[in-house]
Formats: C-alpha cells, structure tokens, sequence
C-alpha cells in the first residue's frame, strides 16, 4: 500500500538557502534538502487501485495557472510540545483554490475529508524532547528570515514509506500548471 501526498517542489536554490538554517536545536531531526516540499493534500496508505484513481483524477487540476508562492518566516508547531520546525508560506489566493481543489476531488474519489485547518509550510525539522524555550532560542538566534519567492509550474504526486516522517520522498506524477 502506497502512503501517498500532493505538494509543490522547492527549487535547488532555495532548498539550499534553507538547509543553511539547520543545527543548534536540541533533538532536531532536519529533513534534507531534497525532501522540502509543500504538501498540498496529504492522502494517507491506500490500495493500489484508490492510488490509481488519485493519479488518474489529478490531471483535471493541471489546468491551473503558475503562480508565485513567497516563504515569508521561521517558525515552530506544538506550542508548549513542540513537535516541528517550519517555514511559513504567504497564502495566496492562487494556493488555496489549488488546495480547495485537491481537497474537493480526493473527497469526490471516497477519501475522508482532511480534519486540520490548511497551513501552508516547509518543515525543516521534527522535533523530539525540545522544550519550548529552546525552539524560542533558536528562533531569536536565527534572526531577520529574509523571504524568498519562487514560481510554482507544477504540482506533484509523492510517495514516502511509512516512517515518522521526512522523506525520503518519491515523485509518482508531475502535473503542469499551465492554462
């Protein structure tokens, strides 16, 4: 059985800019580089045929246009029990109709509605024992994030192995996002 997610690639450059960010935070689990991405919709473990199906039904969004996605600050989730390091992503108004969309046309194909509010990001790291001050520590000390832009010209199909998280990461499928 597949574990599967839709998401956008980050670029070379700017994955390396971030992978510039990792060290000096107590039971950090950085992601590589290579594994940075924006999930769109996470799916979950499903049967080869449902994967099928996802993949087939994924090309009537590719008629979405390219946009710009801007990653805009450093910061963290878990609250007082941190469990993840991010970058926060700017929502635009392009990013939430693709995610709607995703969310719409995997619901129509009989998968359970996504429960979590949507929030964009790239998670640099997992976070395991880490209390809240230190991740406050690593946030003051990381300083101004300079925000960073690149053009979304697809959107893809992943596939990871079950693990607790952070890649690695397979390319199933490429959508094109060109009108």
């Amino acid at each position: 059985m597949p574990r599967l997610f839709t998401g956008l690639e980050i670029p070379a450059d700017i994955a390396f800019a971030l992978s510039l960010k990792r060290g000096g935070l107590h039971g950090a689990r950085w992601i590589d580089a290579e594994n940075y991405h924006i999930t769109l919709r996470f799916i979950g473990d499903v049967d080869n045929a449902t994967a099928a199906d996802v993949e087939a039904s994924l090309e009537r969004l590719a008629n979405s246009l390219p946009f710009t996605v801007r990653l805009t600050h450093l910061g963290g989730f878990g609250g007082n029990k941190p469990h993840a390091l991010y970058v926060g992503i700017e929502l635009n108004d392009t990013l939430a109709r693709l995610q709607a969309a995703h969310e719409r046309l995997l619901q129509r194909i009989g998968l359970p509605p996504e429960g979590r509010k949507y929030t964009p990001h790239v998670t640099l790291a997992r976070l395991r024992g880490t209390a809240p001050e230190e991740v406050a520590r690593y946030l003051a000390m990381a300083g101004r994030f300079e925000p960073m832009e690149f053009l979304a010209r697809r959107f893809v199909l992943y596939s990871s192995r079950d693990s607790v998280g952070g890649g690695p990461y397979v390319v199933e499928q490429s959508y094109p996002l060109a009108a």
